[in-house]
């Protein structure tokens, strides 16, 4: 009779996940894992190949995460960089997990869809792919800075993300 299985494929991505945000990405380990899931790191093997199937599993569960939250947001260019924003403070290092390239382009176009959809709806299809870019290059620099406190001159940074999302709507709006 076969032994019955212990822990699902998504109990340990979920594991490892939530490693990642405790301890960072060096110490996200099939050990560390198997332990967060009550089993020997040798039964992890039956489901993930190795540490770099792990972090691409970690990194694929993060994308869709971000992707659902940006899904669900109120389909506008600022609800979709406040989505992003509630994601990076929630999940900073899944956040900077999906910028070192750790998911895979599958997982990543889940990842712009919506925020394609919502500069299409402000700019056209024909400039869609560009003011995507453009939302998307100043939240994620916004961010980054954040997270990582370089924002040292004082002054509210929530009034500072709003203020740039006024100007990235007031910029993004078509001529004439």
């Amino acid at each position: 009779m076969p032994t019955p299985e212990r822990t699902s494929l998504e109990q340990i991505v979920a594991a490892g996940r939530d490693l990642l945000e405790a301890q960072g990405e060096a110490r996200l380990t099939m050990q560390a894992v198997a332990a967060a899931v009550g089993v020997r790191a040798p039964s992890l093997y039956k489901r993930v190949r190795d540490r770099e199937a792990l972090l691409a599993l970690v990194a694929g569960a993060t994308a869709d995460d971000l992707a659902d939250r940006l899904t669900a947001s109120d389909a506008t260019v600022a609800g979709v960089a406040r989505a992003y924003r509630a994601f990076a403070h929630e999940r900073p290092r899944g956040f900077r997990l999906l910028l070192a390239g750790g998911a895979d382009a599958e997982h990543l176009a889940r990842v712009s869809d919506p925020v394609l959809r919502v500069a299409a709806d402000l700019v056209g299809e024909d400039d869609a792919l560009e003011a995507a870019r453009l939302v998307t290059a100043w939240a994620t620099g916004f961010l980054t800075m954040e997270l990582s406190g370089a924002f040292r001159l004082g002054g509210d940074l929530d009034e500072a993300f709003e203020y740039g999302l006024a100007r990235l709507a007031v910029a993004l709006r078509p001529a004439g």
